[in-house]
């Protein structure tokens, strides 16, 4: 037989195989869901002290998330959300917009991306790796 057959007969399983999967494989509360609501929010890097604000913020599960970001430092900073594919680098002095749904409830990190340095705050040493944040993502349609 020709190879090409082999590899059009190998497509049409893994995505038989995947539609399957896809249609009686997931459980129904663990298929992403999606309001169709927007909800906007605004996390600010704060000025010198690697942190962001505010460090928690909380949104509906199904929702939209335009999350503004401002960047209020001369310097770049970064943000990454793992859980939802975010990663956006946030020019010194300006500010970026992500979007993504929240398709599963639960509390996830955000943080700077980007390595900023460190500095002095109230006495103690901050850095990058302080600036971390969380989201909750709560389940249901009503907050």
């Amino acid at each position: 037989m020709n190879k090409y057959i082999y590899i059009i007969i190998a497509l049409a399983v893994v995505l038989g195989g995947g539609l399957i999967y896809k249609n009686f494989g997931v459980a129904d509360n663990d298929k992403p869901i999606s309001t169709g609501k927007v909800r906007e929010l605004t996390v600010t890097a704060k000025k010198n002290e690697w942190r962001f604000m505010p460090e928690e913020i909380e949104a509906v599960q199904g929702e939209t998330i335009r999350l503004t970001v401002i960047n209020e430092d001369s310097f770049d900073h970064g943000l990454a959300i793992e859980a939802f594919g975010v990663s956006q680098r946030i020019p010194a002095g300006s500010r970026i917009t992500a979007e993504f749904v929240a398709t599963r409830a639960g509390e996830f990190p955000f943080y700077c991306s980007v390595p900023c340095g460190e500095g002095e705050v109230d006495g103690k040493k901050r850095g990058h790796f302080d600036q971390v944040g969380k989201i909750r993502i709560v389940s249901g349609t009503s907050k």
